[in-house]
């Protein structure tokens, strides 16, 4: 079983800003998505591509820290929706994303990933993601 993939880039990332991290999984922020407000992704550490590469235990560990993500940026940004996303069409290394969507952003109700319909106006604390990462953290 693979552990890691240097030529991927969830394997070889660099400079995330890292919200949780355990033996297993690692959260992040992301910042760079236009579309998309407040966004985490929650990372599979071991190079796999699907769920069902996961023993058990470790598919609920997995969706367990999901759910407790999207606890916290809903109690942190009090948003319209969350949205939970693992695709992996592009990069086959396993990870949820966990998405804030919000009535003004560019793209609501479509997917973050759909041409933008508008012009964003909702603001996020500059914070945000250190709020959540504390409450990650405290539990």
């Amino acid at each position: 079983m693979e552990t890691m993939n240097m030529d991927c880039p969830i394997c070889a990332a660099q400079n995330e800003e890292i919200l949780l991290q355990t033996p297993n999984l690692r959260v992040i922020a992301v910042h760079n998505e236009a579309n998309a407000p407040a966004f985490c992704r929650v990372i599979w550490q071991r190079h796999v591509a699907e769920m069902t590469d996961l023993q058990p235990a470790e598919r609920a560990e997995l969706m367990e820290t999901v759910y407790k993500v999207e606890e916290a940026m809903r109690q942190v940004l009090q948003p319209e929706k969350i949205n939970l996303a693992s695709l992996g069409n592009v990069v086959p290394h396993l990870h949820w994303h966990v998405i804030a969507r919000f009535q003004d952003d560019a793209c609501f109700p479509a997917p973050i990933w759909a041409a933008a319909m508008r012009e964003a106006t909702f603001r996020l604390p500059e914070n945000w993601s250190s709020q959540v990462k504390r409450m990650l953290n405290a539990a």
